[in-house]
């Protein structure tokens, strides 16, 4: 059967707007100045962030020191293992230093989280559909 029975759920963006496509690309929405969706002051941010070499890693510890969420995609330097294993140790300093957490989420990335962010290192299954 497909899923030839949804009907667009979502209305239509108006033209000039970040969709292209029948996609939103999310690199070009704008929201009011660092208020979140209603309004309030944003505290912290997730960071997304490549890493092609270990010396890329000292930037990127800064965000987590400010209070944001690092998401590193290490797929550049996946098969280099001193390099992985003096990047984990680094962002295991960072944790350590901030008291927040830092974790393998998934194939090739890394999450470090500052102070009062814990990640969860068991997944969250759905249930069967039905």
């Amino acid at each position: 059967m497909g899923m030839a029975f949804i009907k667009k759920p979502f209305k239509k963006l108006t033209e000039g707007s970040a969709e292209t496509g029948g996609y939103i690309d999310l690199g070009e929405l704008v929201f009011e100045e660092g208020g979140g969706p209603l309004g309030e002051p944003v505290k912290s941010m997730v960071r997304v962030a490549e890493v092609y070499r270990y010396e890329d890693i000292t930037d990127l510890t800064t965000h987590v020191y400010n209070g944001n969420i690092l998401l590193i995609d290490y797929s550049a330097i996946a098969s280099d293992d001193l390099a992985l294993k003096r990047i984990t140790a680094e962002l295991k300093n960072v944790a350590r230093d901030t008291g927040g957490d830092v974790a393998g989420v998934g194939k090739n990335l890394i999450i470090a989280t500052p102070a009062g962010i814990k990640v969860d290192r068991n997944k969250i299954r759905a249930g069967p559909l039905g």
